[in-house]
């Protein structure tokens, strides 16, 4: 399960699993056993704004939190994401 960093954005992993990979590029939010269930995921468009798909157990403050951080590192994350998968960002097809 590729971990976008090795450090917590407001106490969550920010990752993406090998099953969805097929999706265009998306974020999942989960603090501990990095699994879907509980986990916010959020699609990523190519200014780096999100779409929230699950808001999972974060409150809103954390996951404004995450959506700031991704707004600022998503060309970074990008090239994580491309190294295993050919879609693009949210709203390109």
């Amino acid at each position: 399960m590729p971990k976008y960093y090795d450090f917590k954005v407001a106490g969550y992993y920010l990752y993406f699993t090998s099953h969805c990979i097929i999706e265009c590029m998306h974020v999942h939010a989960s603090d501990r056993k990095l699994t879907e269930a509980g986990s916010a995921k959020l699609f990523v468009r190519s200014d780096g704004s999100t779409v929230v798909q699950e808001q999972g157990i974060l409150n809103d403050r954390e996951l404004r939190s995450i959506q700031s951080f991704i707004r600022e590192n998503y060309l970074d994350m990008y090239k994580k994401w491309q190294l295993l998968s050919e879609e693009g960002f949210y709203g390109e097809r």
